[in-house]
């Protein structure tokens, strides 16, 4: 059966990958002196490729499962609709392929290592190796995030640089504080497939109390560029208030670990992330400084 373009699109996840985009894009404009919109469309082209090669490859590889859950069951693979589901695997490889080819012309060989390791840390650590083994799939698999501010700051600067392996550390420390919400939330769904999330492994109430530790552990990471002076006082203010707000979800999902609670931790997530995000690009880069580069 022929599947038409919107399915094809859904393969890509791009959800995820504009996520994953803005990460890198957020690292670029903490590390550059000079903006290039240039710049910024080729590391967006970049990111987008090698983040969908590696959601087709979750496509494929979680075929099976996913056609049990009622979050997943409707995807394109999951219904038979690409026919041969290996073809899938050609997708994913031209995408990073050509992402990583492209980031290796265009900026430096740097970039293009980055963008390939977030997509097999994802693919292949992640997806093949820890998601239905362990719970500690998601913290391993989390540094993907990491690599795309990497590969952000790389474009910039290919040397390792204090600025962005603390941003690496941060991004690191979100995902399971983001992602564990999320899976208490589809406990069942992944109790029913068999995959060893960890709400499914200690329950939700413990589950909660993790996610209240590593949050803890991830405002104090996003913490320390203020205190080391990479970034100034405004970041600091941002991630303060991004962190109360957060703590004060988890302590609320803590007391009451139900999936509503759960829910809006998951989605809490995504406000934390974007204040700091925020606030950031608005410590890094000065208005007249996008003035000068829009006009």
């Amino acid at each position: 059966m022929a599947m038409t373009a919107k399915r094809y699109i859904e393969l890509l996840k791009l959800r995820i990958g504009g996520m994953i985009t803005l990460t890198a894009l957020v690292s670029y404009l903490a590390m550059a002196e000079q903006v290039s919109l240039a710049h910024i469309a080729m590391l967006i082209l970049v990111m987008m490729l090698g983040s969908a090669s590696s959601a087709v490859f979750n496509h494929f590889y979680d075929r099976d499962i996913d056609r049990k859950m009622e979050r997943t069951s409707t995807r394109p693979l999951a219904t038979k609709e690409m026919g041969n589901p290996y073809n899938a695997l050609w997708l994913a490889g031209g995408l990073i392929i050509t992402g990583v080819g492209i980031a290796s012309w265009y900026f430096n060989p740097i970039v293009g290592l980055h963008l390939f390791l977030g997509a097999f840390v994802y693919g292949i650590v992640y997806t093949v190796w820890l998601k239905r083994r362990h719970w500690v799939n998601i913290i391993i698999g989390g540094a993907a995030g990491s690599f795309a501010v990497l590969a952000g700051a790389a474009s910039v600067c290919p040397e390792l640089c204090v600025l962005p392996l603390l941003l690496a550390v941060v991004l690191f420390l979100w995902t399971p504080s983001h992602f564990w919400a999320l899976a208490i939330f589809l406990k069942e769904e992944y109790r029913k497939v068999g995959v060893p999330m960890l709400p499914v492994v200690v329950g939700e109430q413990r589950a909660a109390n993790w996610v209240l530790v590593n949050s803890i552990l991830l405002v104090g990471s996003s913490l320390v560029p203020w205190y080391l002076g990479e970034l100034g006082v405004i970041y600091g203010i941002g991630a303060l208030i991004a962190g109360v707000l957060l703590l004060a979800g988890n302590w609320k999902m803590v007391q009451t670990p139900t999936r509503q609670e759960a829910w809006k931790n998951f989605i809490g997530s995504m406000r934390y992330l974007g204040i700091l995000f925020l606030f950031l690009v608005i410590d890094a880069q000065t208005p007249e400084d996008f003035l000068n580069y829009l006009f």
